[in-house]
């Protein structure tokens, strides 16, 4: 077994939707970047990568391809199991938080776990997904931004 760590950033911005886990939530703000600033994904997919001792997201999604302009982020999470899967590692469980003021991101999670353990192909229990807040404080507190953190725990596949 083996653990790794995530961690990932975008800007609030307007004129975006905001996609968090996977599914899009209403807001009147959005995240910007290359993709679709899914920040929870990005996050989980670096601590996988880390985990596998594969490097990060931005190396193998590198954010000045034009392949990955616009990408929704549940496409680099497959990709990313795929990875992990070529040294012969398959999913343990996900444990991640999401750090924003608003939206509130607690209505959301079942879905989130949903649609992401559908992606990952594992059962929804594996995928363990918390939301706070920063008490008003920072970046996030000001609402100029959402981040989150994950760890995952890979294992050599059994099967």
């Amino acid at each position: 077994m083996r653990i790794g760590f995530g961690f990932d950033v975008h800007k609030l911005t307007e004129d975006r939707e905001l996609w968090m886990g996977g599914i899009r939530i209403p807001f009147e703000k959005g995240l910007l970047g290359h993709s679709d600033a899914d920040v929870l994904i990005h996050a989980i997919c670096d601590a996988l990568l880390g985990a596998a001792n594969m490097r990060d997201i931005g190396y193998h999604f590198p954010d000045t391809a034009a392949e990955t302009d616009g990408i929704d982020s549940k496409i680099i999470l497959k990709k990313t199991i795929e990875l992990i899967a070529t040294k012969g590692y398959e999913l343990g469980n996900i444990d991640a938080t999401i750090c924003a003021e608003r939206p509130k991101m607690n209505p959301h999670i079942p879905q989130m776990q949903q649609c992401l353990a559908q992606v990952i192909g594992c059962d929804p229990d594996q995928i363990s997904i918390k939301a706070t807040t920063t008490e008003r404080l920072g970046f996030t507190g000001r609402e100029e931004g959402i981040s989150a953190y994950a760890v995952a725990l890979i294992q050599k596949k059994t099967h």
